[in-house]
């Protein structure tokens, strides 16, 4: 099969991630045009990736005549009218996150598409880290029974760019950054066609200047009873930090991500070079990165989109993934408004799903509750009379 041509819109530290996994990984793929607000910029990211064109028009960019797919790299503002003009150009669409400000921009997108019946894709790597590849696998083959809790935690100084720090331009603060990239790593575990119901969100700013949240705490239950716990802040100091972790009735899962993998160095002198990304120093301990590119799951999210275009196929993530994200996003600054529970309001397509349930195991007529193995070899039972509701302990020989 031959590669794809690629229309690139924007010039950030996204699209030169998302270039240098196309042109560096994949290899037959190929960015045929960049797009820039900036001449400057579209100029220099053209010759940095060896880029045959960079334009200042996004129209021109999306409906370059060598190119079949557009790959959307652009702030949250722009975001809907970049994908209308590549549904309009019956191009396939790779949007990164979030799909959009709210819910409603979203659903519109989403609208768009699939009366273009353009393929859309929505960009959301890290449910791609090989690491959570593998641990989403796990669960789904059952290795940990039923999930009944996942945590998902990323905190890091701060964006990188001005626009991401103005709520008009993006939706928000942290949740909007952060919380979407977690959202979605907890409805991968959870099964996506668990409907979420409700959230709990608290946020506040606590440290930067701004109208929007730089720290955010929510909980989400889903159909199953099943939680899900994000943790977002742009306030951490030392990196970014990466972390989930999955609860099931069976087994536990730890994936850390970036900080604390398993590379770290010291060094005294500092080269004052690039470690990896959102890392506030060159000097001191150091968790450099071996391979960023792969550990951030954008080899895989490519791989993924472009089997998916080709085989005529959905992706893990589609563009109606990225609405229900911004559906759980809205409910989210709701809660923090109201201090209540919030319902998730979305046009849901994912059916039912049934709650967590189990046939207790039963010792002597009654209801066993836990049980544990005692140095000696012998096993405690905590056992429950259901018709008194009285709970006892008794020691029984081995298994």
């Amino acid at each position: 099969m031959d590669g794809h041509r690629i229309s690139m819109l924007g010039t950030g530290l996204i699209a030169d991630f998302y270039t240098m996994t196309l042109h560096g990984q994949r290899g037959r793929d190929q960015v045929e045009v960049v797009y820039s607000r900036s001449e400057g910029r579209g100029s220099a990211f053209r010759e940095r990736w060896s880029i045959p064109e960079s334009t200042a028009d996004l129209a021109a960019a999306v409906n370059h005549p060598d190119t079949d797919v557009v790959v959307v790299a652009l702030p949250n503002f722009l975001h809907e009218e970049a994908v209308g003009l590549a549904a309009k150009a019956g191009k396939a669409i790779l949007c990164t996150k979030p799909l959009g400000r709210t819910a409603e921009e979203a659903k519109r997108m989403l609208d768009v598409v699939e009366t273009a019946g353009v393929f859309g894709g929505y960009l959301e790597d890290l449910c791609y880290t090989p690491k959570t590849l593998k641990a989403i696998k796990a669960v789904q083959e059952g290795a940990l029974g039923d999930v009944t809790w996942v945590r998902s935690r990323e905190t890091h100084p701060g964006p990188h760019s001005a626009w991401f720090w103005d709520g008009r331009l993006t939706g928000g603060g942290a949740i909007i950054d952060l919380g979407c990239h977690c959202i979605e790593i907890v409805r991968n575990f959870v099964g996506k066609g668990n409907r979420p119901v409700d959230v709990m969100c608290h946020t506040d700013t606590l440290v930067h200047p701004i109208a929007d949240e730089d720290n955010a705490v929510a909980l989400i239950r889903f159909e199953s009873g099943a939680i899900g716990q994000f943790e977002v802040s742009w306030t951490f100091r030392g990196g970014m930090d990466l972390r989930d972790e999955v609860a099931g009735t069976h087994g536990t899962i730890w994936l850390n991500h970036f900080l604390r993998t398993g590379f770290e160095m010291f060094t005294a002198g500092g080269g004052g070079g690039y470690v990896a990304e959102k890392a506030e120093t060159s000097a001191g301990w150091l968790f450099p990165v071996g391979d960023e590119v792969s550990e951030l799951g954008y080899v895989d999210m490519f791989s993924d989109m472009f089997r998916a275009i080709d085989a005529g196929g959905a992706p893990q993530e589609t563009f109606y993934d990225g609405y229900v994200v911004n559906a759980i996003m809205d409910a989210c600054y709701r809660s923090a408004k109201t201090g209540r529970w919030e319902g998730v309001e979305l046009d849901w397509r994912g059916g039912s799903t049934a709650r967590i349930s189990s046939t207790p195991e039963m010792y002597d007529g009654l209801v066993v509750i836990k049980r544990e193995i005692l140095p000696d070899g012998r096993h405690k039972l905590i056992l429950k009379d259901e018709a008194s509701g009285d709970f006892t302990d008794r020691v029984v020989a081995g298994a």
